[in-house]
Formats: structure tokens, sequence, C-alpha cells
């Protein structure tokens, strides 16, 4: 397991990032910053955090990779969890989500088991599970202008008056087909339960060494979504006309795409590493897809 910047010594450290908006966060932060004190961590926190509970010292989640963590705490949703994820990856700093949303994928602790969770993680008996992501970077005119890492998905969407824009597939360097589609989606297996599920793709179990490219809403029946190893590259050459198409990275951040743009996916050099306390993957889907459920 990547261990990045976290110390050798026994001093301690953690951050702890939060959603934005969420006032129950002025009572769950005094007891979070006590249970971290009590166990010998030195606290560090976001802008986000420190809205609701000063005294730890604040830190810009862009800099967050720079210090010796030995673990972040993601206090939100999944969106919260990505955004951090994307920070922290390439410093091997593990993950621990808990859940403040609804539906939570990646952020498996409810609340009610944070501390118990806390507990399993200081004690060094939680699990790191490694998550690939996917590297993409858009090239105009053959110079690259934008490039990201994404733990969910790359997609490449009509903006919202266009008609249906044109994609040519191409899988290392060789033609595949020409989609007429509202969109086309590059994800990883972690990202394969979110918008690549809703559009009608697989479900792929993390550990699977894959991408899957789902058409949004394709003008042939033909069109399938299609899994491809993640050794792969994936090149997606973008034909608008005079409209825009856009890119997004984990729906989060992104930038117009104009004709004959390329979107090249790859996967990335690093891994995020996740913190799970003891829920298997299938039980997760059980939960959150309500599965077997009457």
């Amino acid at each position: 397991m990547p261990t990045g910047t976290r110390p050798s010594s026994r001093t301690k450290s953690v951050a702890i990032i939060s959603k934005p908006a969420k006032p129950e966060l002025t009572q769950i932060l005094p007891q979070l910053f006590a249970w971290f004190h009590d166990h010998g961590y030195q606290i560090v926190i976001d802008r986000e955090t420190a809205a609701y509970r000063s005294g730890p010292e604040v830190v810009d989640r862009r800099e967050m990779a720079t210090r010796a963590l030995d673990f972040v705490v993601v206090l939100g949703g999944d969106g919260t969890l990505l955004s951090t994820s994307r920070v922290v990856a390439k410093a091997g700093i593990p993950v621990l989500g808990v859940n403040l949303g609804s539906l939570g994928f990646l952020t498996e602790v409810p609340l009610p088991e944070l501390y118990e969770a806390l507990d399993e993680v200081d004690q060094k008996r939680a699990t790191v599970e490694s998550r690939s992501l996917v590297h993409c970077e858009l090239l105009r005119a053959e110079k690259s202008i934008m490039s990201y890492s994404a733990l969910n998905d790359v997609i490449v969407n009509k903006s919202a008056l266009a008609r249906l824009n044109t994609y040519d597939l191409f899988i290392d360097k060789i033609f595949v087909t020409t989609y007429k589609a509202d969109g086309l989606i590059v994800s990883t297996p972690t990202g394969s339960t979110a918008y690549s599920m809703a559009a009608g793709g697989p479900i792929l179990t993390p550990s699977v060494d894959a991408f899957v490219i789902t058409p949004v809403s394709p003008h042939s029946l033909t069109h399938r979504p299609l899994v491809v190893r993640d050794s792969s590259e994936i090149e997606i050459v973008v034909k608008t006309g005079d409209e825009e198409a856009y890119l997004s990275v984990d729906g989060q951040v992104g930038m117009p795409v104009r004709d004959d743009d390329k979107v090249v996916c790859r996967k990335a050099e690093y891994k995020v590493q996740l913190l799970r306390i003891r829920k298997a993957f299938f039980e997760v889907l059980r939960t959150k897809l309500k599965w077997g459920q009457r």
C-alpha cells in the first residue's frame, strides 16, 4: 500500500474535510475533535469545516496532500469524497468516508457508527481498498489544454440545447465506431454505479481491471456499453459542428469542448486508498439499491 507522506514517528495526524451547508456539523465536530485529541492526533481542517467549528489549524483542501497525514475523514456525501480523493490520491493518504448525505456508495460509514469506525482505523484493523482512477486529457489542435484524474467517470455531453453530437471512438489507436448520442461516459469500476449505471451500463466490482464506455441516449439501438481493459488508451474525437459540448470530470470540474477536440483517457499512475470497515461490495449494493427488498 502506498504510504505517501505519512509520518514514520508515533505522532499521528488527521485531516477533516466537510461538505458545505451541513448545519449538523455544529453538533458533530466538538465530539469528533475531542476523540482525536484523546487519541493523540493532531488535527487539520478545511475551510468548510472551520465555518462550523474553530480550533484546529485550517488548511486549504488543495494543500492537504502536502501534510504528513495518517488519513482523512470526509464528512458529507460521495461528491465530497470524490473531490477529496482527487486531491490526496497521489500522496497515498487513505480516506474514510462518513455519510451525511442520502445514497452514499463511497461514504460507507453512517454517522451512528463513526466512532466504532475510528477505533477500527486507529487500531489498524480497517481494510485499505485501492480504487483505480481514469486520467483524461483534452487535446485541441494536438495541444493539451486540460488534464484531470477521475475516481468515477469522464463524460462528454452535449450542451443543454444542442442537437445530438457525434463521437468517434478509438481504442489503442484502432477505430471502433461512431456514436450519435447525447453523450459518452468513460467510467472506472467505482464509477460504474454512478451515471454509467443510470445510462444502462454494467456494474463492475472495484477490483476489475477495466473501464466501461457507455453512450448516453444513443441514436442507434445497436450501440451498447463496452467494457475494455484499463491498460487501453481510449480516444474520443468530438464532432460538434458549430455547437459546443462539455467535458465533465466526476461531475465537478470540466470545460467546453469544440469541434474536432480529442479526449484521451488512460489509467492513472496512482490509486485512491479508501478505508473500509466491514461492508463487502455486494452488501453495499444490496443496501443502496435495495436489492431483494419488497
